[in-house]
């Protein structure tokens, strides 16, 4: 029987991330259906934003604090919840199905002798089950899991569950407690990241573009539409490995998933890969000139054409409405 559920909050930079509310939000509300308690918890050193987890239904977070884990170890952060974890006796962890929570899942299962089911789009809670559902074969098929070990981990797909905000929420009770020893193998000791560019992981908008743009020197049409509606600039597999676009751009089963409210794909034809990468967005908008190209297949609007004919008349009708 499940009755307290931790939440792993993803931070960066000293901020939680929408990805670590979404998974507070999805921990709330499977307790309100198991009638268990939802508590949370971040790793790292200062937290700026730590007391807006209360909008999202949780009512009490620890706070683990180390200056050595303000950015993300695999061992330390390992050592740090899977030890907080075991103390308080948490039956069911539920993280972001980030890079991190990639990374952290199968680490704390391990160590918690939990069972672990990833990517999860939605969960089914009859009596004191729990069934998740998660994509499979590449996205072209959906499975039902449901873990029979005393302790669980889940991750959560990005996008997928919205971080829902509580009205009249009390605020939460923070606990703070300090960390001496953290197992560090190996220390990240700075990072770069794109400067004034949108993460196509943290997007609410992506317009990606796949060969049929031809070259990289065509991809400002895809710069200049993704501008017009304040998205995210994104790339098949197959533009990414010509060198036309960064790898941190890739959608895809071998890049990020994600799960947009919009996503534009132009001149991209659908492989599988792509698909799994991209096809749970809200709504999808295709532009191809090859009507049977697989895109079609998951797209909600389509629009068969030349794309260096439709992608600046859409931009430039988009801008006309902007202003």
């Amino acid at each position: 029987m499940t009755n307290k559920i931790l939440a792993v909050l993803e931070q960066r930079e000293g901020q939680i991330k929408r990805f670590g509310f979404e998974a507070a939000s999805a921990a709330a509300n499977l307790a309100k259906e198991l009638n268990a308690s939802a508590e949370a918890v971040v790793v790292g050193n200062e937290i700026s934003n730590i007391n807006e987890i209360s909008k999202f239904g949780i009512t009490k977070v620890y706070h683990l604090k180390n200056p050595d884990l303000a950015i993300y170890s695999s061992t330390g952060y390992t050592d740090a919840i899977s030890g907080f974890a075991n103390e308080a006796g948490y039956n069911l962890v539920v993280i972001s199905n980030t890079a991190l929570g990639k990374d952290l899942a199968p680490r704390l299962a391990v160590r918690l002798n939990a069972s672990c089911v990833v990517d999860c789009i939605k969960f089914n809670v009859s009596g004191n089950d729990i069934v998740f559902t998660r994509p499979t074969y590449a996205g072209k098929a959906l499975i039902d899991v449901k873990l029979l070990s005393e302790k669980k981990i889940i991750t959560i797909r990005p996008n997928v569950f919205k971080a829902e905000v509580v009205e009249n929420a009390s605020p939460a009770e923070i606990d703070v407690k300090e960390i001496a020893d953290v197992n560090l193998k190996c220390k990240v000791v700075s990072f770069k990241k794109s400067e004034g560019k949108l993460d196509v992981a943290e997007a609410d908008i992506i317009v990606s573009g796949g060969r049929g743009m031809k070259g990289p020197e065509n991809f400002h049409l895809i710069e200049e539409l993704a501008d017009s509606l304040g998205a995210a600039v994104g790339a098949s597999r197959a533009v990414v490995d010509a060198g036309w676009r960064p790898h941190n751009e890739q959608v895809g089963q071998t890049g990020k998933t994600v799960s947009p409210s919009l996503y534009v794909a132009c001149g991209i034809s659908g492989a599988i890969q792509h698909l799994a990468g991209m096809s749970s967005s809200k709504y999808i908008v295709a532009i191809n000139k090859d009507k049977d190209a697989p895109i079609f297949s998951v797209a909600d609007y389509g629009i068969t054409g030349d794309v260096f004919e439709i992608i600046p008349a859409l931009t430039a009708e988009i801008k006309k409405i902007k202003q």
